[in-house]
Protein backbone atom coordinates (compact mmCIF):
# COMPACT_ATOMS: atom_id res chain seq x y z
CA UNK A 1 0.00 0.00 0.00
CA UNK A 2 1.16 3.57 -0.54
CA UNK A 3 0.96 6.81 2.06
CA UNK A 4 -2.47 6.79 4.37
CA UNK A 5 -5.22 8.63 2.77
CA UNK A 6 -6.68 10.04 5.08
CA UNK A 7 -3.44 11.16 6.53
CA UNK A 8 -3.06 12.97 3.20
CA UNK A 9 -6.36 14.49 3.37
CA UNK A 10 -5.68 15.94 6.52
CA UNK A 11 -2.39 18.22 6.27
CA UNK A 12 -3.68 18.94 3.27
CA UNK A 13 -7.14 20.28 4.18
CA UNK A 14 -9.15 18.13 2.37
CA UNK A 15 -11.31 16.28 5.04
CA UNK A 16 -14.20 17.28 6.43
CA UNK A 17 -15.67 14.17 8.32
CA UNK A 18 -15.43 10.71 8.32
CA UNK A 19 -16.97 8.42 9.73
CA UNK A 20 -15.11 5.66 12.43
CA UNK A 21 -13.48 2.50 11.35
CA UNK A 22 -12.56 4.05 7.76
CA UNK A 23 -8.68 3.83 8.51
CA UNK A 24 -8.48 0.75 9.66
CA UNK A 25 -10.73 -0.51 6.68
CA UNK A 26 -8.19 1.17 4.54
CA UNK A 27 -5.13 -0.05 6.40
CA UNK A 28 -6.32 -3.95 5.27
CA UNK A 29 -5.97 -3.64 1.46
CA UNK A 30 -6.75 -1.94 -1.47
CA UNK A 31 -10.40 -0.95 -1.44
CA UNK A 32 -12.91 1.06 -3.81
CA UNK A 33 -14.19 4.20 -3.14
CA UNK A 34 -16.65 6.30 -5.43
CA UNK A 35 -17.70 9.84 -6.12
CA UNK A 36 -20.58 10.57 -8.31
CA UNK A 37 -20.81 13.84 -11.08
CA UNK A 38 -23.33 15.67 -12.47
CA UNK A 39 -23.48 15.05 -16.19
CA UNK A 40 -25.56 17.62 -17.37
CA UNK A 41 -23.01 19.40 -19.06
CA UNK A 42 -20.54 18.12 -21.56
CA UNK A 43 -17.55 19.53 -18.99
CA UNK A 44 -16.68 19.46 -15.60
CA UNK A 45 -15.54 22.69 -13.63
CA UNK A 46 -13.23 23.82 -11.34
CA UNK A 47 -16.22 23.50 -8.17
CA UNK A 48 -15.23 19.46 -9.37
CA UNK A 49 -11.86 20.01 -8.93
CA UNK A 50 -12.00 18.86 -5.23
CA UNK A 51 -13.75 15.83 -5.67
CA UNK A 52 -11.62 14.75 -8.58
CA UNK A 53 -8.78 15.66 -6.29
CA UNK A 54 -9.81 13.59 -4.02
CA UNK A 55 -9.66 10.22 -6.58
CA UNK A 56 -6.91 11.27 -7.78
CA UNK A 57 -4.98 11.13 -3.91
CA UNK A 58 -7.13 7.64 -3.55
CA UNK A 59 -5.23 6.18 -6.21
CA UNK A 60 -2.07 7.32 -5.39
CA UNK A 61 -2.27 5.85 -2.23
CA UNK A 62 -2.98 2.49 -3.38
CA UNK A 63 -7.10 2.10 -3.75
CA UNK A 64 -9.26 2.08 -6.65
CA UNK A 65 -11.06 4.68 -7.71
CA UNK A 66 -14.73 4.85 -9.10
CA UNK A 67 -15.99 7.49 -10.79
CA UNK A 68 -19.77 7.73 -11.25
CA UNK A 69 -21.61 9.60 -13.72
CA UNK A 70 -25.44 10.38 -12.19
CA UNK A 71 -26.92 9.69 -15.44
CA UNK A 72 -30.38 9.05 -14.01
CA UNK A 73 -29.91 11.22 -10.71
CA UNK A 74 -29.13 13.79 -13.74
CA UNK A 75 -32.58 13.12 -14.78
CA UNK A 76 -33.84 13.96 -11.31
CA UNK A 77 -31.53 16.77 -9.78
CA UNK A 78 -30.40 16.97 -6.10
CA UNK A 79 -31.99 19.18 -3.18
CA UNK A 80 -28.62 19.50 -1.55
CA UNK A 81 -27.69 23.25 -1.89
CA UNK A 82 -30.07 23.79 -4.73
CA UNK A 83 -33.24 25.59 -4.44
CA UNK A 84 -34.92 24.37 -7.73
CA UNK A 85 -34.80 21.16 -9.76
CA UNK A 86 -32.23 20.77 -12.40
CA UNK A 87 -33.12 20.21 -16.55
CA UNK A 88 -33.95 17.23 -17.07
CA UNK A 89 -31.62 15.93 -20.25
CA UNK A 90 -32.27 12.89 -22.77
CA UNK A 91 -29.61 9.61 -22.92
CA UNK A 92 -28.38 11.14 -26.37
CA UNK A 93 -27.24 13.89 -24.48
CA UNK A 94 -25.92 11.97 -21.16
CA UNK A 95 -23.97 9.84 -23.42
CA UNK A 96 -22.33 12.51 -24.89
CA UNK A 97 -21.33 14.33 -21.30
CA UNK A 98 -20.11 11.11 -20.01
CA UNK A 99 -17.71 10.33 -22.70
CA UNK A 100 -16.70 14.19 -22.21
CA UNK A 101 -16.40 13.92 -18.66
CA UNK A 102 -14.26 10.85 -18.60
CA UNK A 103 -11.60 12.54 -20.99
CA UNK A 104 -11.05 14.94 -18.32
CA UNK A 105 -10.56 12.53 -15.55
CA UNK A 106 -7.96 10.67 -17.39
CA UNK A 107 -6.12 13.92 -16.73
CA UNK A 108 -6.00 13.06 -13.11
CA UNK A 109 -6.92 9.40 -12.70
CA UNK A 110 -5.31 6.14 -14.58
CA UNK A 111 -7.90 3.99 -16.48
CA UNK A 112 -5.71 1.80 -17.34
CA UNK A 113 -7.02 -1.50 -17.47
CA UNK A 114 -4.01 -3.47 -16.38
CA UNK A 115 -3.26 -2.19 -13.10
CA UNK A 116 -4.98 -3.94 -10.16
CA UNK A 117 -6.24 0.16 -8.98
CA UNK A 118 -7.13 1.07 -12.24
CA UNK A 119 -9.92 4.02 -12.56
CA UNK A 120 -13.38 2.71 -13.57
CA UNK A 121 -16.18 4.61 -14.70
CA UNK A 122 -19.71 4.15 -13.90
CA UNK A 123 -22.88 5.62 -14.97
CA UNK A 124 -26.35 4.63 -12.93
CA UNK A 125 -28.45 4.87 -15.89
CA UNK A 126 -26.92 1.63 -16.82
CA UNK A 127 -28.94 0.05 -13.56
CA UNK A 128 -31.60 2.31 -13.08
CA UNK A 129 -33.32 2.28 -16.51
CA UNK A 130 -34.56 -1.18 -15.88
CA UNK A 131 -36.02 -0.94 -12.46
CA UNK A 132 -39.34 -0.12 -12.52
CA UNK A 133 -41.26 2.04 -9.89
CA UNK A 134 -43.08 -0.39 -7.88
CA UNK A 135 -39.56 -2.76 -7.77
CA UNK A 136 -38.10 0.52 -5.76
CA UNK A 137 -40.43 0.74 -3.81
CA UNK A 138 -40.42 -2.87 -2.72
CA UNK A 139 -37.12 -3.36 -3.01
CA UNK A 140 -35.55 -0.02 -1.30
CA UNK A 141 -38.53 2.22 -0.68
CA UNK A 142 -39.65 -0.08 2.27
CA UNK A 143 -36.08 0.13 4.20
CA UNK A 144 -36.46 3.32 4.78
CA UNK A 145 -38.34 5.29 6.84
CA UNK A 146 -40.11 9.31 5.94
CA UNK A 147 -38.76 10.67 9.42
CA UNK A 148 -35.45 8.95 8.46
CA UNK A 149 -35.39 11.01 5.28
CA UNK A 150 -37.09 14.14 6.49
CA UNK A 151 -33.89 14.78 8.89
CA UNK A 152 -31.45 15.55 6.38
CA UNK A 153 -30.38 18.58 6.51
CA UNK A 154 -30.56 19.08 2.53
CA UNK A 155 -34.56 17.97 2.67
CA UNK A 156 -34.98 20.29 5.83
CA UNK A 157 -33.06 23.40 4.33
CA UNK A 158 -35.26 22.88 1.19
CA UNK A 159 -38.48 22.93 3.01
CA UNK A 160 -37.96 25.41 5.07
CA UNK A 161 -35.55 27.59 3.23
CA UNK A 162 -36.47 31.00 1.15
CA UNK A 163 -37.74 28.41 -1.42
CA UNK A 164 -40.33 26.77 0.45
CA UNK A 165 -42.98 28.23 -1.33
CA UNK A 166 -42.23 26.30 -4.15
CA UNK A 167 -42.16 22.75 -2.05
CA UNK A 168 -40.61 19.82 -2.56
CA UNK A 169 -41.21 17.59 -5.65
CA UNK A 170 -41.51 14.02 -5.03
CA UNK A 171 -38.61 13.40 -7.22
CA UNK A 172 -36.47 15.60 -4.87
CA UNK A 173 -37.50 14.37 -2.35
CA UNK A 174 -36.97 10.85 -3.07
CA UNK A 175 -33.15 11.76 -4.74
CA UNK A 176 -31.44 10.10 -1.52
CA UNK A 177 -33.00 7.05 -2.12
CA UNK A 178 -31.56 6.92 -5.55
CA UNK A 179 -28.19 7.87 -4.42
CA UNK A 180 -28.36 5.44 -1.44
CA UNK A 181 -29.05 2.84 -3.88
CA UNK A 182 -25.83 3.87 -6.13
CA UNK A 183 -24.12 3.19 -3.17
CA UNK A 184 -25.76 -0.39 -2.55
CA UNK A 185 -25.44 -1.76 -6.62
CA UNK A 186 -21.57 -0.38 -6.65
CA UNK A 187 -21.00 -2.43 -3.27
CA UNK A 188 -22.31 -5.76 -4.52
CA UNK A 189 -21.50 -5.20 -8.36
CA UNK A 190 -17.53 -3.25 -7.39
CA UNK A 191 -17.23 -4.32 -3.56
CA UNK A 192 -17.30 -0.29 -3.12
CA UNK A 193 -16.93 0.46 0.43
CA UNK A 194 -16.94 4.13 0.77
CA UNK A 195 -18.49 6.69 -0.89
CA UNK A 196 -16.80 10.31 -1.10
CA UNK A 197 -17.65 14.06 -1.72
CA UNK A 198 -18.47 17.41 -0.50
CA UNK A 199 -19.60 17.67 2.68
CA UNK A 200 -23.22 19.26 1.86
CA UNK A 201 -23.49 15.30 0.20
CA UNK A 202 -22.86 13.58 3.97
CA UNK A 203 -26.88 13.09 4.18
CA UNK A 204 -27.16 11.43 1.04
CA UNK A 205 -24.32 9.13 1.57
CA UNK A 206 -25.03 7.95 4.95
CA UNK A 207 -28.11 6.85 3.22
CA UNK A 208 -26.52 4.54 1.13
CA UNK A 209 -24.33 3.42 3.85
CA UNK A 210 -28.03 2.45 5.92
CA UNK A 211 -29.01 0.87 3.17
CA UNK A 212 -25.91 -1.35 2.58
CA UNK A 213 -26.37 -2.14 6.10
CA UNK A 214 -30.43 -3.40 6.29
CA UNK A 215 -30.45 -4.41 2.72
CA UNK A 216 -26.75 -5.71 1.65
CA UNK A 217 -25.96 -6.73 5.51
CA UNK A 218 -22.72 -4.90 4.96
CA UNK A 219 -20.72 -1.62 6.34
CA UNK A 220 -20.00 1.06 3.65
CA UNK A 221 -17.96 4.42 4.72
CA UNK A 222 -18.62 8.03 4.38
CA UNK A 223 -15.33 10.60 3.82
CA UNK A 224 -16.22 14.06 3.18
CA UNK A 225 -14.58 17.02 2.16
CA UNK A 226 -14.81 20.94 2.79
CA UNK A 227 -16.76 23.19 0.59
CA UNK A 228 -14.06 25.66 -0.81
CA UNK A 229 -14.46 28.94 0.07
CA UNK A 230 -12.67 32.65 -1.13
CA UNK A 231 -11.16 34.44 1.74
CA UNK A 232 -12.83 37.97 0.06
CA UNK A 233 -16.58 35.74 0.70
CA UNK A 234 -16.89 35.43 -3.27
CA UNK A 235 -17.67 32.32 -4.97
CA UNK A 236 -15.25 29.79 -5.96
CA UNK A 237 -15.36 28.68 -9.23
CA UNK A 238 -17.07 31.79 -10.78
CA UNK A 239 -15.50 34.55 -12.34
CA UNK A 240 -16.97 37.70 -14.01
CA UNK A 241 -17.98 35.36 -17.19
CA UNK A 242 -19.61 32.54 -14.94
CA UNK A 243 -18.42 28.80 -13.86
CA UNK A 244 -14.35 28.59 -14.59
CA UNK A 245 -14.57 25.03 -16.90
CA UNK A 246 -12.32 22.70 -17.71
CA UNK A 247 -13.00 22.58 -21.02
CA UNK A 248 -10.87 25.07 -22.89
CA UNK A 249 -13.86 25.60 -25.66
CA UNK A 250 -15.87 27.13 -22.55
CA UNK A 251 -12.90 28.66 -20.60
CA UNK A 252 -9.67 29.62 -22.45
CA UNK A 253 -6.45 27.92 -21.10
CA UNK A 254 -4.96 31.65 -20.77
CA UNK A 255 -8.61 32.59 -18.47
CA UNK A 256 -8.06 29.38 -16.89
CA UNK A 257 -4.51 30.23 -15.86
CA UNK A 258 -5.76 33.82 -15.12
CA UNK A 259 -7.89 32.39 -12.26
CA UNK A 260 -5.60 31.28 -10.62
CA UNK A 261 -3.15 33.49 -10.99
CA UNK A 262 -5.42 36.08 -9.68
CA UNK A 263 -5.43 33.79 -5.81
CA UNK A 264 -5.40 35.83 -3.10
CA UNK A 265 -1.96 35.29 -0.74
CA UNK A 266 -4.46 33.42 1.55
CA UNK A 267 -5.87 31.71 -0.95
CA UNK A 268 -3.34 30.39 -3.10
CA UNK A 269 -2.13 29.26 0.17
CA UNK A 270 -4.64 27.09 0.75
CA UNK A 271 -5.45 26.09 -2.80
CA UNK A 272 -1.44 24.79 -3.31
CA UNK A 273 -2.30 21.70 -1.25
CA UNK A 274 -5.53 21.21 -2.61
CA UNK A 275 -5.07 21.20 -6.23
CA UNK A 276 -1.47 20.44 -6.46
CA UNK A 277 0.33 17.03 -6.01
CA UNK A 278 3.50 18.68 -4.66
CA UNK A 279 4.44 17.10 -1.05
CA UNK A 280 4.49 18.76 1.73
CA UNK A 281 7.86 19.62 2.12
CA UNK A 282 7.96 21.28 -1.40
CA UNK A 283 4.49 23.28 -0.39
CA UNK A 284 5.92 24.41 3.03
CA UNK A 285 8.95 25.75 1.39
CA UNK A 286 7.05 27.26 -1.28
CA UNK A 287 5.17 29.15 1.16
CA UNK A 288 8.09 30.42 3.21
CA UNK A 289 9.29 31.16 -0.32
CA UNK A 290 6.04 33.55 -0.60
CA UNK A 291 6.41 35.34 2.44
CA UNK A 292 9.50 36.69 2.40
CA UNK A 293 8.91 38.38 -0.82
CA UNK A 294 4.93 38.32 -1.83
CA UNK A 295 5.25 40.85 -4.45
CA UNK A 296 6.77 38.27 -6.73
CA UNK A 297 3.64 35.95 -6.34
CA UNK A 298 5.29 32.81 -6.35
CA UNK A 299 2.45 30.58 -4.32
CA UNK A 300 -0.02 31.82 -7.53
CA UNK A 301 2.75 31.58 -10.09
CA UNK A 302 3.54 27.56 -8.96
CA UNK A 303 -0.52 27.11 -8.53
CA UNK A 304 -1.95 28.37 -11.89
CA UNK A 305 0.97 26.63 -13.41
CA UNK A 306 0.86 23.07 -11.96
CA UNK A 307 -3.59 23.20 -12.53
CA UNK A 308 -3.11 24.08 -15.89
CA UNK A 309 -0.82 21.86 -17.02
CA UNK A 310 -2.83 19.08 -15.55
CA UNK A 311 -6.13 20.16 -16.55
CA UNK A 312 -4.56 21.34 -20.54
CA UNK A 313 -1.25 21.07 -20.89
CA UNK A 314 2.53 21.98 -20.93
CA UNK A 315 2.20 23.72 -24.00
CA UNK A 316 -0.98 25.47 -23.05
CA UNK A 317 0.08 27.08 -19.59
CA UNK A 318 3.43 28.33 -21.22
CA UNK A 319 0.97 29.76 -23.92
CA UNK A 320 -0.22 31.45 -21.27
CA UNK A 321 2.03 32.48 -19.28
CA UNK A 322 3.65 34.33 -22.07
CA UNK A 323 0.18 35.85 -22.69
CA UNK A 324 -0.01 37.07 -19.28
CA UNK A 325 3.95 38.39 -19.19
CA UNK A 326 3.75 40.11 -22.60
CA UNK A 327 2.17 42.93 -21.88
CA UNK A 328 5.35 43.89 -19.85
CA UNK A 329 7.73 42.11 -22.44
CA UNK A 330 10.65 44.60 -23.96
CA UNK A 331 10.15 42.57 -27.11
CA UNK A 332 7.01 43.06 -27.06
CA UNK A 333 6.10 43.59 -30.79
CA UNK A 334 7.75 40.17 -32.13
CA UNK A 335 5.85 38.50 -29.16
CA UNK A 336 2.59 39.53 -29.60
CA UNK A 337 2.98 38.09 -32.66
CA UNK A 338 3.32 34.73 -31.62
CA UNK A 339 0.22 34.29 -30.01
CA UNK A 340 -2.69 33.03 -31.80
CA UNK A 341 -6.35 34.58 -32.10
CA UNK A 342 -7.97 33.42 -29.51
CA UNK A 343 -5.39 34.02 -27.41
CA UNK A 344 -4.85 37.66 -28.18
CA UNK A 345 -8.53 38.06 -27.82
CA UNK A 346 -8.45 36.91 -23.94
CA UNK A 347 -5.59 39.36 -23.16
CA UNK A 348 -7.45 42.44 -24.37
CA UNK A 349 -10.95 41.25 -23.70
CA UNK A 350 -13.09 44.47 -22.37
CA UNK A 351 -10.77 47.06 -24.64
CA UNK A 352 -12.28 49.22 -27.26
CA UNK A 353 -11.96 48.41 -30.54
CA UNK A 354 -12.98 49.67 -34.00
CA UNK A 355 -13.42 47.42 -37.24
CA UNK A 356 -11.83 49.57 -40.56
CA UNK A 357 -12.45 47.92 -44.17
CA UNK A 358 -9.47 46.39 -45.65
CA UNK A 359 -10.38 48.64 -48.74
CA UNK A 360 -10.23 51.93 -46.28
CA UNK A 361 -6.78 50.16 -44.49
CA UNK A 362 -4.87 49.17 -48.20
CA UNK A 363 -2.46 51.66 -49.04
CA UNK A 364 -2.05 52.31 -45.28
CA UNK A 365 -3.75 54.38 -42.37
CA UNK A 366 -2.61 57.86 -41.09
CA UNK A 367 -2.41 58.67 -37.55
CA UNK A 368 -4.92 61.07 -37.02
CA UNK A 369 -7.56 58.24 -38.64
CA UNK A 370 -6.64 55.70 -36.54
CA UNK A 371 -7.03 57.73 -33.88
CA UNK A 372 -10.12 59.37 -34.05
CA UNK A 373 -11.76 60.32 -37.93
CA UNK A 374 -12.03 56.40 -38.57
CA UNK A 375 -12.66 54.90 -35.22
CA UNK A 376 -13.32 57.81 -32.39
CA UNK A 377 -10.92 56.51 -29.89
CA UNK A 378 -10.61 60.16 -29.21
CA UNK A 379 -13.27 62.71 -29.05
CA UNK A 380 -11.32 64.64 -32.11
CA UNK A 381 -9.17 65.14 -34.84
CA UNK A 382 -6.89 68.25 -32.82
CA UNK A 383 -7.05 65.93 -29.77
CA UNK A 384 -5.06 63.23 -31.72
CA UNK A 385 -2.83 65.54 -32.98
CA UNK A 386 -2.12 67.11 -29.37
CA UNK A 387 -1.66 63.56 -28.06
CA UNK A 388 0.56 62.45 -31.03
CA UNK A 389 2.93 66.02 -30.33
CA UNK A 390 3.22 65.07 -26.32
CA UNK A 391 4.25 61.61 -27.52
CA UNK A 392 2.24 59.88 -25.55
CA UNK A 393 0.99 57.61 -28.61
CA UNK A 394 2.33 54.29 -29.13
CA UNK A 395 1.49 51.40 -32.07
CA UNK A 396 2.05 48.20 -30.52
CA UNK A 397 3.52 49.50 -27.72
CA UNK A 398 6.02 51.45 -29.54
CA UNK A 399 5.71 55.35 -29.80
CA UNK A 400 5.06 56.87 -32.86
CA UNK A 401 4.75 60.43 -34.30
CA UNK A 402 1.84 62.23 -36.13
CA UNK A 403 3.58 61.30 -39.56
CA UNK A 404 3.44 57.61 -38.70
CA UNK A 405 1.72 55.47 -41.55
CA UNK A 406 -0.23 52.03 -40.35
CA UNK A 407 0.87 49.44 -43.07
CA UNK A 408 0.00 45.29 -43.01
CA UNK A 409 3.88 45.07 -41.36
CA UNK A 410 1.78 46.33 -37.61
CA UNK A 411 -0.87 43.71 -38.45
CA UNK A 412 -0.94 41.00 -35.66
CA UNK A 413 -2.91 38.01 -36.55
CA UNK A 414 -3.16 39.94 -40.00
CA UNK A 415 -5.62 41.71 -38.71
CA UNK A 416 -5.24 43.85 -35.63
CA UNK A 417 -3.00 46.69 -34.59
CA UNK A 418 -3.08 47.62 -30.83
CA UNK A 419 -2.83 51.62 -29.53
CA UNK A 420 -1.99 53.10 -26.80
CA UNK A 421 -2.63 56.75 -25.58
CA UNK A 422 -0.26 56.56 -22.27
CA UNK A 423 0.08 53.90 -20.13
CA UNK A 424 -3.73 53.22 -19.15
CA UNK A 425 -5.60 53.77 -22.52
CA UNK A 426 -5.81 50.86 -24.75
CA UNK A 427 -7.50 50.29 -28.53
CA UNK A 428 -7.85 48.26 -30.90
CA UNK A 429 -7.84 48.41 -34.65
CA UNK A 430 -9.26 45.62 -36.33
CA UNK A 431 -9.23 45.54 -40.06
CA UNK A 432 -12.18 43.55 -41.69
Amino acid sequence: MGKNFVEELKWRGMLHQNMPGVEDHLDEGMRSAYIGFDPTADSLHIGNLVPIMLLAHYQRCGHKPVALVGGATGMIGDPSGKSSERNLLDEKTLRHNQEAIKAQLAHFLDFDRSDANAAVLVNNYDWMKEFSFLEFIRDVGKHITVNYMMAKDSVKNRISGESSNDGMSFTEFTYQLVQGYDFLHLYRANDCTIQMGGSDQWGNITTGTELIRRIGGGKGFAITCPLITKSDGSKFGKSEGGNVWLDANRTSPYKFYQYWLNSSDVDAEKYIKIFTFLNESDINTLIENHKEAPHRRLLQKRLAEEITTMVHSKADFENAEKASNILFSKSFKDDIKTLDEHTFLDVFEGVSQAEITKSDFDGGLDMIGALAAKTNFLNSNGEARRALKENSISVNKEKVKEDYQLTNEDLINDKYIILNKGRKNTYIIKIV
